[in-house]
């Protein structure tokens, strides 16, 4: 599939004394996939998401198990978990576009808010130790932003941003004390998080942060600056990123080099991005998606694996489909037309072959979550490589 492989030459500085993106440039082509290919398969992801939901709404469950099962304390994780998952398919069904002709969809969109506006507001920390809530508050105020801007209905969006206000609350309740969040406490479980700041759940909250902002809600300066700040904290000057704040004095680590940094440097440039940081340009971003592009196998030699951080450059399953989807907001971003159609066709050409036989796409195996988080990562990137 790839037809040409090629390293262009080393790319100066972004910005004068500011970081800049590593030395040799990689490109790798893929044929796109036609526009017929690419409405079938996010038909059969769409057509997944519908089947798999539960009976309440929702998506995903604790029932399925392995022989090593992520540390999930019961049973507030799988609260988490839920309502994270829930609020990604809710995201999905209404960028795809799909509740709009097809029935079925609709309904499941509908159950699906019908549940996020009833139980999200009653997410909390399972323990000390396990913050997993942060994912739910996060991606509930991006499906709740999404729920916001299709309707018209005066009331339903006072109730909408209303439930946004208290994620933003609950957000900042979790805040770590060193700025942003982690989703673990290891340190001392205090009332404000004493956990690590992690680089990648910074930018997810960040990134939700600026859905907020786009249908005029907006977040606390000192939460949002803090955040960035950690961020920038654990950046390197090729704009890969340390895991956790805990690992920026080890930056040589293997899964803080580029090739363990593949997955959440795209999350991580488009949130600062988001939020005016003018070191993150569009040869950065541009740089970076080549690199997933032409380093793809690197990143999914981790996929479907079920022992996390056991691939090479300690990369997770789990980061396959979530790098994918930050990258697909890194595309939107770009300014040059033609640069833009040009990676939305690789990154449709990567994903597409991927998809299951009952339409799902899944990277790594989490009780019965992985089906729907992966389907639902997958949908929202390929919705963006739509001309």
């Amino acid at each position: 599939m790839i037809a040409r492989f090629a390293i262009a030459g080393a790319l100066g500085c972004a910005l004068s004394g500011a970081p800049a993106p590593a030395e040799g440039r990689q490109v790798a082509e893929r044929t796109p996939p036609s526009a017929a290919d690419l409405e079938a398969a996010i038909g059969r992801g769409v057509a997944f998401l519908v089947g798999n939901q539960n009976a309440d709404g929702s998506w995903g469950s604790a029932r399925n198990t392995k022989g090593l099962n992520i540390y999930a304390p019961v049973p507030g994780a799988h609260h988490a978990f839920r309502a994270a998952v829930t609020a990604m398919c809710v995201t999905a069904l209404i960028e795809t576009g799909a509740a709009s002709s097809d029935p079925g969809a609709a309904a499941a969109l509908a159950r699906g808010e019908s549940w996020l506006l009833e139980r999200l507001g009653h997410l909390r920390r399972a323990e000390g130790q396990a913050i997993y809530n942060v994912w739910g508050h996060a991606y509930g105020i991006t499906a709740l932003s999404a729920m916001h801007r299709r309707t018209d209905d005066a009331g339903r969006r006072g109730e909408i941003a209303a439930a946004i206000s208290k994620q933003i609350e609950l957000l900042q309740r979790y805040e770590s004390v060193d700025g942003g969040w982690g989703y673990y406490d290891f340190r001392y479980q205090t009332k404000q998080p004493s956990s690590s700041s992690i680089s990648f759940t910074n930018a997810t909250g960040l990134v939700a942060l600026k859905h907020a902002r786009e249908i005029g809600i907006d977040a606390p300066d000192r939460l949002v600056r803090r955040a960035a700040d950690a961020i920038r904290r654990q950046r390197k000057k090729d704009f890969s990123y340390a895991y956790g704040e805990y690992l920026k004095m080890q930056p040589m680590r293997p899964i803080n080099r580029p090739g363990g940094s593949l997955g959440r440097s795209q999350a991580c440039n488009i949130a600062l991005r988001y939020w005016g940081d003018e070191a993150v340009t569009d040869e950065v971003l541009d740089t970076w998606l080549d690199r997933l592009w032409a380093r793809n196998g690197w990143l999914s030699i981790g996929r479907k694996r079920p022992v996390p951080h056991e691939s090479w450059f300690a990369v997770a399953g789990y980061f396959y489909y979530y790098g994918h989807y930050y990258a697909s907001l890194c595309v939107e971003a770009l300014a040059d037309d033609e640069n833009r159609a040009h990676h939305r066709g690789q990154l449709a050409a990567v994903l597409l072959p991927l998809q299951e036989r009952d339409g799902s796409w899944w990277d790594y195996p989490f009780y019965a979550y992985h089906q729907p988080y992966g389907t639902a990562f997958a949908l929202m990137s390929l919705s963006r490589c739509r001309e």
